[in-house]
């Protein structure tokens, strides 16, 4: 999120979106309006022998990011599109329905669908949101800022005894013990791609539905990309080296990096993928003849019903 303000209590339980900035009144939420730092020392533990072990798998809304998936995806050995139709649910991310995938809870529950007796199904290849717990962060972009700054803080729900367990550690010691740092590092150029799009705001205006499908296919399904970057359409544009794309083909994160690399420069026009000489003139020389003969067509369509109702009279 970009903001002219310092961060105060977002609406974050360490499973909603980390990009949302709303607020609630300050009874009712369960973040601990103070910022913290890595350096920032927090009182929490998590265990097996805790009563309320598993409680906040009981009633989850997770938004879940690129390497998340591709994390699922490797541990259920389903594609990518198999993983995203069976254990996730879309949701539109802002005002103009920017695509988003949520897990998906147990039928008529919202239990996590992965969860099981013993806890988490999945729990080497558990989402960000679930690493997090009980902290929360997010990107904010302070005003006259170029970088965006990491902010944490932290998630105290009523059924978490979490809080009570007597073991302290700085939120750089939490981030590195989850795991989650090296989830923050594959995301973070997606995220980013995020808060560009809504820090334009209305100067952008609503991304085509082509934006918008480029964009779904290289956050969730990196094996359509994977296809997408062999295809011939692609490589009539792009100049992209064997030496690049065969490791591209063998290593799923460096695709998933290169995907993120592709979306700004579809979404933003930052070239860092070079164009071959003449693409561009010939891309739009191809479009301009398929308006023409789509024109064409649509005015012999319009001049066969104005023949056939005047053959009608």
């Amino acid at each position: 999120m970009s903001t002219d303000k310092p961060p105060v209590a977002p609406e974050f339980d360490g499973g909603r979106d980390p990009f949302e900035g709303g607020l609630e009144t300050p009874f009712r939420s369960p973040v601990q309006p103070v910022q913290l730092s890595l350096d920032s020392t927090i009182q929490f533990n998590c265990h097996k022998g805790i009563a309320c072990f598993n409680e906040c798998c009981r009633n989850i809304d997770i938004t879940l990011t690129p390497y998340d998936i591709v994390r699922l995806k490797r541990r259920l050995q389903l594609s990518s599109s198999e993983l995203v139709a069976r254990h996730t649910a879309p949701y539109e991310m802002d005002q103009h329905g920017m695509p988003g995938l949520k897990m998906l809870t147990k039928p008529g529950t919202s239990e996590c669908v992965f969860l099981a007796p013993e806890g988490c199904g999945v729990y080497e290849d558990r989402p960000a949101a679930c690493r997090y717990y009980a902290l929360g962060s997010m990107g904010v972009r302070k005003k006259e800022a170029s970088e965006v700054e990491d902010v944490y803080f932290l998630v105290k729900e009523p059924h978490c005894l979490g809080h009570f367990e007597p073991r302290t550690l700085t939120v750089r010691d939490y981030r590195q013990e989850q795991g989650v740092d090296v989830y923050d590092e594959m995301n973070r150029e997606w995220r980013d791609i995020i808060l560009k799009k809504r820090s334009s705001g209305p100067t952008v205006g609503r991304p085509s539905d082509r934006s918008f499908q480029l964009f779904d296919m290289c956050s969730y399904d990196v094996d359509s990309f994977r296809a997408f970057i062999q295809s011939p359409g692609f490589q009539e544009v792009f100049t992209l080296e064997a030496a690049t794309l065969e490791p591209l083909l063998r290593d799923e994160d460096a695709l998933l990096r290169f995907a993120f690399r592709f979306l700004k420069q579809v979404l933003f026009g930052e070239i860092t993928i070079p164009l071959k000489e003449g693409a561009r003139e010939n891309r739009l020389a191809q479009a301009k003849e398929r308006h023409a003969q789509r024109q064409a067509e649509l005015a012999a369509q319009a001049q066969q019903q104005a023949d056939e109702r005047y053959g009608e009279e």
